[in-house]
Formats: structure tokens, sequence, C-alpha cells
């Protein structure tokens, strides 16, 4: 029952309130209305799920829909249930239901009132499951996140291998519908195979995100002050971090939090409830960071996240591509920074290396991949579009001059004469090999492999050995992706001429190919850290900034606050930024505000800085967490949760004045310790205001001083736990 155009959009607001289609939707619900198969490729946030919600409301019976995820099977059928009348429209069948439940449920499919039954594929594989659908009328099976069926896919799962053959067996000629948010040419052919849907048409929305600006650092030692100063370059904008390890989350969550930035860690090692508290509180924008494992963003649509930095390069394209999906999604900016160092390459390798061979081969092709983008000097947008089998015009296409490559264009060199020595090495090793073997071949490198072939008496053998290995292998990359060679679906990764790189060899003409980045330990963009509390600032130059400040804000009619805060004006006084670029990197100063109030504050500190011959400081000061972040993560969170402190010092194997030690670390590197709890209980209130008015004249916080002064009326320990509070009040 094909719905035609009219009827379609009716149906459309009727269950949705949507008053248009979006993209592809139209054709694919057609198509599942007709009874044919259909393969989705979409990119998350393009509305896959509507595909087939609309027709299973549309037709008679029940539609099946197998999906990985319990949590986001809930959320559907809770979002379904929000659409209509009746709650037996939707069910979901797994393990988690009682018996009464499950009763519940198939009296609401043989009443004909369910039209979504979600399924985990396991469910699907028991006999009194597979029964009871055998005796129904099924209208179609949806198979989301399609892409687990495949072992090329970012988040393959056995269990999905089996699903043709239970399909089958649930009844002749049922249509099926593939849904995938990420497919390359590979993992496509893949799914369509496993499915048994070679007839399936199929539809295929582009995976271009124009307003997405793609960047690669180099990874240094200094790459926590790199995302401080980046995150405060965007300061109230939302944003991910992700790391790869759980230890790394929490490492990193608490550098930011010391350093002035409202973040929460967030990892799968954390309690349901504490997972829920810290995506909410990213949710509601009680944060504005959350550094995270990719256990994070499963089910998040927070459509203004303005930015996601990768600590460590994810394991391939479909995970990169997944992860950085997640900023921009209402269509503003979003800057997707991964800092790449090979090392990390190395450390993934080597997790590899206990799986089984065939893993071990499609984990490193999928990783080989993540290089040569990071590596990469051309558009990093072409790139990633020519994974996924789309074209790009990387000159007037959309979104192209938003990546670093595109904006900071390397030199190019002509390579024409490389080129055809390439595709004729391709073309005279039988189109055997994969990149390695080649390069080897033409820098006259050999390995068992080319042995056994006998390469080595081929006149093609080393004809390329005045170039290193390094510049064939971006010369490759480049000729792919030019469409001169393409690799092999079936035996992945091996080489191949197309019809172009065939016709080229005969009649050759101009390639420009730019030259590969080389990030190694000491190169470009290394930043120097100088480690300490923050150093004081220069008095002199605060007091003539707070009086700049005061005759801005009287020009311009507003108050002083709004031109820049207290703590912007005395990083200032610390940093002495000259220009407006550096301003950008003083706390609490973004861009806009750089522009538009920035100038008069630069030239006065420049003159003063010349004046006063004042040498800067080279770099901006992070402050560090020291090594034993762990104690302190816990001292900070059990001080919070008003634990006694004997208590915390016991769990540790601590002495009281050895955590005091540890407390002092924490507040005195910028940090607050709510301590009332334990102060009020050993001082009272005469003793704490005598005590606080000591401190506040006193000329230094030396505790032997203040031992001397009050002669004997407190503890050093008392002293030492009121200096805490104080300075934790007053400093921080």
């Amino acid at each position: 029952m094909a719905g035609n155009g009219k009827d379609l959009q009716a149906e459309l607001k009727k269950h949705f309130g949507f008053s248009k289609f979006k993209g592809l939707q139209e054709g694919v619900i057609n198509n599942v209305l007709e009874g044919k198969n259909s393969f989705v490729i979409m990119p998350t946030g393009g509305g896959k799920s509507l595909c087939y919600q609309l027709p299973a409301l549309m037709l008679e019976g029940t539609a099946i829909v197998v999906s990985p995820l319990i949590a986001l099977m809930k959320n559907q059928v809770d979002a379904i249930r929000g659409i209509s009348a009746k709650n037996g429209i939707a069910h979901v069948l797994n393990s988690s239901l009682t018996k009464n439940e499950i009763k519940k449920v198939k009296e609401d499919i043989i009443s004909g009132e369910t039209k979504l039954l979600y399924v985990a594929p396991e469910s699907l594989t028991k006999d009194e499951y597979l029964e009871f659908l055998q005796s129904v009328t099924i209208s179609f099976v949806a198979v989301d996140e399609a892409h687990c069926i495949s072992e090329w896919g970012h988040d393959f799962r056995p269990e999905y291998r089996n699903l043709r053959n239970i399909i089958a067996r649930l009844g002749e000629g049922i249509p099926i519908i593939g849904l995938t948010a990420t497919a390359t040419p590979k993992v496509q052919e893949d799914i369509i195979k496993n499915l048994g849907i070679t007839n399936a048409k199929v539809f295929k929305a582009s995976f271009n995100r124009p307003n997405l600006f793609y960047e690669v650092r180099p990874k240094t030692a200094h790459i926590d002050a790199d995302i401080i100063r980046f995150i405060k370059q965007n300061t109230g904008k939302s944003g991910i971090v992700y790391c790869l390890s759980r230890k790394k989350v929490e490492e990193l969550a608490e550098v930011l939090q010391v350093n002035g930035i409202s973040a929460v860690p967030y990892h799968a090692g954390f309690d349901a409830k504490t997972r829920a508290k810290y995506q909410d509180m990213f949710l509601m924008e009680d944060v504005d960071v959350v550094v995270a494992t990719i256990a994070f963003g499963m089910g998040i649509d927070k459509p203004d996240v303005r930015f996601v930095i990768h600590h460590d390069i994810p394991k391939s394209i479909e995970s990169y591509y997944q992860e950085t999906g997640r900023a921009g999604r209402d269509g503003g900016e979003g800057h997707c920074l991964a800092y790449y160092a090979y090392k990390d390459i190395e450390k993934l390798e080597k997790f590899m290396s206990g799986k089984p061979v065939a893993e071990q081969e499609i984990g490193n092709a999928l990783l080989q991949e993540m290089v040569a983008y990071a590596e990469t000097s051309m558009s990093r947008r072409k790139f990633i579009l020519h994974y996924f089998g789309e074209e790009f015009d990387a000159v007037n296409g959309d979104g192209a001059d938003m990546d670093d490559n595109t904006r900071n264009p390397k030199e190019k060199e002509e390579a024409q004469e490389q080129v055809v020595k390439l595709l004729r090495t391709v073309r005279d090793t039988s189109e055997k090999f994969k990149s390695k073997e080649i390069v080897l071949a033409i820098t006259g490198g050999s390995n068992a492999l080319i042995a056994s072939h006998k390469t080595q008496e081929k006149d093609i053998f080393g004809i390329g050995s005045d170039k290193d290995k390094n510049y064939w292998m971006a010369l490759i990359r480049q000729m792919l992706v030019a469409g001169l060679l393409k690799k092999e679906i079936e035996q992945y990764g091996i080489l191949k001429l197309t019809d172009a790189g065939r016709a080229y060899i005969d009649a050759p003409e101009s390639f420009m190919m730019t030259k590969d980045h080389v990030y190694d330990a000491g190169s470009e963009g290394a930043i120097t850290v100088q480690k300490s509390g923050g150093a004081a600032a220069d008095d002199k130059l605060l007091k003539m900034l707070k009086e700049l400040r005061k005759s801005q804000a009287k020009k311009l009619g507003v108050p002083p606050f709004v031109v820049f805060q207290d703590p912007s004006l005395e990083d200032m006084a610390n940093k002495y930024p000259v220009d407006l670029q550096e301003l950008v990197n003083i706390h609490g100063v973004g861009e806009g505000k750089a522009k538009k109030y920035g100038k008069p504050f630069v030239t006065l500190i420049a003159n003063y800085v010349e004046e006063n011959d004042v040498v800067r400081p080279q770099d901006m000061v992070v402050k560090s967490t020291g090594a034993n972040s762990g104690l302190k993560l816990y001292i900070i969170q059990n001080v919070d949760r008003k634990l006694p402190l004997d208590d915390i010092a016991g769990a540790k194997g601590l002495e009281l004045p050895d955590l005091i030690k540890e407390m002092e670390h924490i507040v005195y590197s910028g940090t607050k310790l709510n301590i009332d709890y334990w102060i009020d209980d050993i001082l009272d209130e005469d003793q704490q205001e005598e005590i606080h008015d000591y401190f506040l004249e006193a000329e230094s916080d030396g505790i032997d001083a203040a031992m001397e002064e009050f002669d004997g009326d407190y503890e050093d320990e008392e002293l030492r736990l009121y200096r805490l509070k104080f300075i934790s009040e007053v400093a921080n």
C-alpha cells in the first residue's frame, strides 16, 4: 500500500505533528510501505527512526525492531507511547520482563494494538518467542544499528551475525529494513550480504557536516595546558573531552577543575546513579565540560555541544566520526580537535596483539586509516567523506574551508612522474599487494611476501628508492582520494588500479601532491608550561588596569565588571598579554570580549612591558594537581560528604597531620575545601573569630608565628585546620 505524498504527509502530521519530511525519509517510507527491502544510511540526527516508525503505525500487523541497546529501546518506546493514546502501541520484549509483563505484551500483539515491538537479537533466538511471533502478522523487520553485523563496523556484535536465519524462520517474504548511522562501502556490502537483502534499495544521506571544523594537533607533554587554554577560549560553551582510559578521565577532569573549569568525569566504572547525575549536570548546563570515555554519549542528544576534544586518537574513523558528530547538532559551530602522537597508535596495536588474528588484521587496518587521517595534509573533510564512499569538492563544497589543513595549506609539489611509477608498481605486481608491500617494492625493500612473489626480479623493483617510505605512503593516500587507485573491498586493503589510473599511465597529467604532517614529540605547536600554583600578580599594573577599566566602563555606560571581571585583570597582571591573540588566553576572556573591550588594555600592557623591561612568562601557568591525584579526589569527595577527618585519614592509612598536609596542597592549588563541619566541632565562635582576625592582619600565614602570638592557647593542629578554612574562603 504505497502512500501517495499527500496521504503520507497527513499521516506524518497525525502521528508525529511534523508538517514535512526530512531528507530521504519519504522515499524510504514509501519503499517500506510497498513491502520492499530497504537499506538506510543516515548520520545521527538525520531522523532514522521515523523511517520505520511511521510505516509501522500505518501497516497491518506488528513491526519488529532489532536494537542492541536496552536504554535506547526504552527511550523509543516511551517516545512512541507519548504520541499515542494507547499504551500498548509499542513494547519492549527482553529478559528484563516478568511473566505477567510478557503475557501482556503477547495479548497486545494478538489484539492488533501493538505496532512496534523492540527486541534485542538474543530475544529472537528464544524458541518460545519465535513460535509466538510465527503465529502473528509481522509487517516488517527493522534492524537498527545495522553496522553491528559487520566485523568492520565500529561496534561489532557476534549475535547480530545470525539475524538473517532468524528472520527467515519468522515467515516467508517478510520485508527487511536495515539502518545505520555510519558505514564505509566495506561495511555496507557486509550488512547487505549478511542480511540477505542484495535486492534492497539503498538510501544514503550525505555524511557532510559543514558546520564542524576539524583540527589535529601534535600531542606533546603539555597537552593538558593546551586543552585548558582551548576550553578557556571557549568559556561558557558546552564541550566533551574523550579519553581512552578511565584513569585518564578522572585525572584530566581534576586538572580542569583545579584550573577553574567546571567539569565532571564520566565512565562506565561509576555506578548508575553517579553516571546519571553527571550526565544530567551536563545536559542541564550546571557544568560546561564532561571528560569521558566513549561510554558517554550513546543516548546524548544535546544540540549545543560546541567542541569535542579527543585527548587520545580513536580506534577507527567511524568512531571518530560518531564522536565528533556529537558537536553542533543544532547546526551551530562545532570545533573537533584531536591530539595525535604515533605513540598512542602503538599502544592501541599492543592492546590488540592478544586478540584472534582475523580481528587483529581488521583492527590494524582501521587504525592505519586513522593514522592516514591524522597525518594527511589534504582537506580533512574530503578525506573523511572519501572514507565513507562520498565525493566532495574541496574548493566549492559546503564547509570546504572548515579544517586546519585547508586554512593553512602546506606547499604542493609536482608528482606526475612518481604517480606513474606507483601505478606501474601496482600493475606489475599483479594488484596483489597492500600499501605496505607496494612501498617496500618501489623503494627496493623486502619481506617474506615480496620474496615469495619474486618481486625483486621485476623492473619496477626499487624505482622509487630516491624517496623515503613516508613520501610514498602519503602519495598512495592522495591517489586513493583522487580516484587513481582503489582498495579492494573483498580482501580489504589490497590496492587495485581504477580505470582512471590505467588511463593515467598512458596519458599522465599534472598531479600536485602535498607533503604529509610529521608529528613527532618535538614538533610544531609544542607548549611549555611552568608547574606552579600561579604567581602573584603585578600590583602596580593591576592598579593601572583597574583604573582603565573604570574609565572605559564610564565611557561605555556599563558597570566595570561587564568590561572584565577581577580574575581576568589579575590574570592580565600575571601574563602580560600584549595583543588580542594573547588576550584570548586570559581567564574569562573570549574572542568576542577581546575584540569588544581588549584594545586599550593590551595597548596599556604593551607600553608598561616596554617601559619597565618586564620579562614576560613564556606561557600560561597551569596549576598541577600533583602526582597523588587519586588521594586528592578521595579527600575532596569525602570532605564534600562531611566525613570525619580521622575517618578519611584512617581509610587511607594516614595520621591526621599527614591528611592536613594533603589538604593544604589541595587548598593552596586553588580548590575550595569546606571543613566548617569539623572546625565547628573543635573551636567555638569566639575562638574562630579571634584566629580569623589574626590571619586577616598577619604579615604571613606561618603557623610558628601564630603559635607564638597565641602563646599556647591553641594546638598546632587547630591553627593549621583553621588556616585551611581561611585560605579556602578568603583566597579561593
